[in-house]
């Protein structure tokens, strides 16, 4: 019975493993993502971030690169006073060195500065120009809702 048993849990986990596609993700060669973030409506802002977390199950963190580039709308998400359990689980990606990227053009049409904004974003001048960007430099782009 203990043979059975243990038989069933080998299989049930060697089914649940993901493969990999050839070339096999490493330190040297990382699966690159690119995740478009253009709306700041909580539940697609906590569906997106929920699709980063099962994606970061999935490979070994030093085969990975996840970037987060906000623009328009989705630049809200980003803000100081957005809700405070989605901020949380941003910071909690950004230690797991998901990158969040914010568009200067939205904050300049919003009269947004900095300051208006969470610690360790990075930003750019036009977000959707640095999407097309990461995905011509390799990058997948993903709009995870």
């Amino acid at each position: 019975m203990k043979k059975i048993v243990l038989f069933l849990l080998i299989a049930v986990f060697s089914y649940a493993e993901s493969t990999f596609s050839d070339p096999q993700p490493t330190f040297d060669n990382p699966r690159k993502l690119v995740i478009q973030l253009y709306d700041s409506e909580v539940t697609k802002v906590n569906h997106n971030l929920s699709s980063i977390y099962n994606i970061l199950k999935e490979y070994p963190s030093e085969s990975l690169k996840v970037v987060v580039i906000a623009y328009g709308n989705g630049m809200r998400a980003l803000k100081n006073d957005y809700d405070a359990k989605t901020l949380t689980r941003i910071q909690s990606l950004m230690e797991y060195d998901v990158e969040f990227v914010g568009c200067r053009n939205t904050m300049e049409t919003m009269k947004w500065s900095e300051s208006d904004f969470i610690d360790d974003i990075e930003y750019v001048q036009a977000g959707i120009v640095e999407i097309i960007e990461r995905q011509v430099s390799g990058y997948v782009g993903i709009i995870a809702y």
